[in-house]
């Protein structure tokens, strides 16, 4: 069976595979409205479960419109419409699905879920995010780099603030595409150890800078994510800004990094607290179209699954 779970999980060059043919199928869709679908069809006749665990906006519309676009069907179950995990053990609910339906996208709190319901389940599964990783969104975030720098092979990245899930990814990403990149986190927030030593172990250079102005020197692509993860409570929102308020992306940071330097943030954005509206707003920002990439790369990674 063929899942999409993490960028580790798939070989370099069927990951480079699916950016091509995001790019590509972008590019036939200028000037289409856009609930029309391709001109190829391949998931006609197939409907996709959206298992949502967990709020979404991004990723719940860019694979409706994914698979809609790829002339297939959609049928969206938010947490509280089902058993998953509650009632039903995981592994019924994967094989019940199984009979349903074509494919299964979640989005959920814990990975074990995804990795529990991906062994049971006997279609494809795609990880919509879980607390450790969010792999599709890096995915449309190296085609966004690439669509407006070019390879992001020998470039380096600087993250800051927390070191979270879509941070996660990105050290999976560093270690396939072969970009190196620089943490800038408090210690207390730093990503697993395990996420580092893989880029590591891939040849990539990972370097821990807590000075952020520092951390920026070199760093063709900026990123940053919201202060408060949404399995995180809001009664630690002021601790959060305390430990991570020097760790913002603001006009200095930018300066820091080298000429013709991007800044990318997954949103939702917060401006004023892990990134300033004059960088999140400004020339330098590509955020609206890394938000448009997701439907794409996730169009290329529903046709890589289902091998169409």
């Amino acid at each position: 069976m063929r899942h999409f779970l993490d960028i580790d999980r798939a070989c370099a060059g069927e990951l480079k595979a699916i950016l091509a043919q995001a790019a590509a199928m972008k590019t036939a869709r200028r000037g289409r409205p856009k609930g029309t679908p391709d001109d190829e069809r391949p998931l006609n006749g197939r409907v996709v479960a959206l298992l949502f665990e967990k709020p979404s906006t991004r990723t719940r519309v860019s694979f409706d419109m994914a698979v809609r676009q790829l002339g297939g069907e959609t049928l969206t179950l938010s947490g509280g419409e089902t058993q998953l995990g509650r009632g039903e053990s995981i592994p019924d609910t994967a094989r019940v699905l199984s009979r349903y339906v074509d494919g299964i996208v979640i989005r959920t709190d814990r990975e074990d879920n995804l990795l529990n319901l991906a062994d049971h389940a006997t279609v494809p599964v795609i990880n919509g995010l879980t607390d450790r990783t969010h792999p599709c969104q890096v995915m449309g975030d190296v085609m966004t780099y690439e669509e407006h720098r070019g390879p992001i092979q020998g470039r380096r990245v600087a993250w800051f603030g927390d070191g979270n899930n879509v941070c996660a990814s990105f050290l999976h990403a560093a270690g396939q595409f072969g970009f190196d990149i620089t943490l800038s986190c408090p210690e207390s927030r730093d990503p697993d150890l395990e996420y580092i030593a893989y880029a590591q172990s891939r040849g990539t250079t990972v370097d821990i800078v807590r000075d952020p102005l520092k951390a920026a020197r070199g760093a063709d692509l900026v990123v940053t994510d919201a202060w408060l993860s949404m399995h995180d409570s809001d009664d630690i929102r002021d601790e959060r800004r305390g430990i991570l308020g020097p760790f913002q992306v603001n006009a200095s940071v930018m300066a820091a990094a080298a000429d013709g330097a991007v800044f990318m943030h997954c949103l939702p954005a917060y401006r004023g607290e892990e990134v300033t509206a004059d960088v999140l707003d400004g020339p330098a920002s590509i955020i609206l179209d890394e938000a448009e990439n997701r439907l794409h790369v996730q169009k290329a990674i529903l046709r890589h699954c289902f091998d169409v």
